[in-house]
């Protein structure tokens, strides 16, 4: 409608039609506090996640990385604030509603979590076969889809035992994509691997996020990892996938949150967070620290 020549203005989206429309965040955090008792473990923790972005969490044991984690599948419930997934305010979600925003959320445990008494295909397509009814030729072609994906093939019909350490990780991650999430989460995924297999799981990540456009949040102690993950990309190169240094915008969709006593005190680009001039950030970056000469 027009009035005097003038078409009327759209009306503003409200908070939560933004939260909720097209290009809308994939997880927000806004001023989410939680304790135990006397015990503070969040305090005001606020941060965004971008469609296709990573956010990797950092911090001393105890700092409250992983309970972002059980915080963001609803497995507990915040004191304060406000948690928005895919969409969908979680924090005060009943446990019915919750079931079909973890449908669209992978989750790789430490050390994988694997069910010993399955194989490999059995394990990737647990999901797909208890809670979907999916026929069971598509199940099996999801399967060896996401297994060509992480490299491992050949190992589809082997028992977890028959694995080493990377390839146990990498059938997690194969797992945990298998129902195609928009969301994927990592909880300590490289511990106790040695440098090298690491790599291959950190490989992972990154394809997924960069071929894939899967969102993903990595809570680790792993800092060789983190900024591995922060630093590259993938890409394919005449149908060969390499993995580069991240350059330009690219090198953008990775930051870092770093937690300390329950607070954010660092959010932003790996290149930033070597930079950062706090002397606790400094200790605990080690040779990752880039010392800035002051100015005069």
């Amino acid at each position: 409608m027009a009035v005097n020549g003038n078409e009327d203005l759209a009306e503003p989206l409200t908070r939560e039609e933004a939260l909720r429309g097209p290009g809308a965040p994939v997880v927000v955090f806004d001023k989410v506090s939680l304790s135990f008792d006397d015990l503070i473990v969040l305090r005001n923790v606020s941060f965004t996640l971008i469609a296709g972005h990573t956010k990797i969490i950092i911090g001393a044991s105890g700092a409250g990385k992983s309970t972002i984690l059980k915080l963001l599948l609803g497995l507990i419930k915040p004191d304060g604030g406000v948690i928005w997934v895919d969409g969908q305010r979680v924090d005060q979600m009943a446990e019915h509603d919750l079931m079909a925003v973890r449908a669209n959320i992978g989750m790789v445990f430490q050390e994988g979590a694997l069910f010993d008494s399955l194989t490999v295909r059995e394990n990737v397509g647990y999901k797909l076969y208890e809670e979907t009814d999916l026929p069971l030729d598509e199940v099996s072609g999801r399967v060896e889809q996401v297994l060509g994906f992480v490299g491992l093939s050949d190992y589809i019909d082997r028992m977890p035992s028959e694995l080493s350490g990377g390839q146990r990780r990498r059938v997690a991650i194969a797992r945990a994509m298998a129902a195609k999430p928009r969301l994927l989460l990592y909880d300590e995924p490289t511990t106790g691997l040695d440098p090298i297999t690491a790599t291959t799981v950190d490989d992972e990540i990154i394809k997924l996020r960069d071929l894939e456009n899967v969102s993903s949040i990595l809570v680790t102690h792993q800092l060789r990892d983190a900024f591995y993950v922060a630093t590259h990309t993938a890409v394919r190169d005449d149908g060969r996938l390499r993995f580069i240094p991240a350059t330009g915008n690219k090198a953008e969709e990775a930051e870092f949150i770093m937690l300390r006593d329950g607070l954010v005190v660092f959010e932003g680009t790996a290149d930033e967070l070597r930079r950062e001039p706090d002397p606790y950030l400094w200790t605990f970056l080690g040779d990752n620290h880039v010392p800035v000469t002051p100015v005069d």
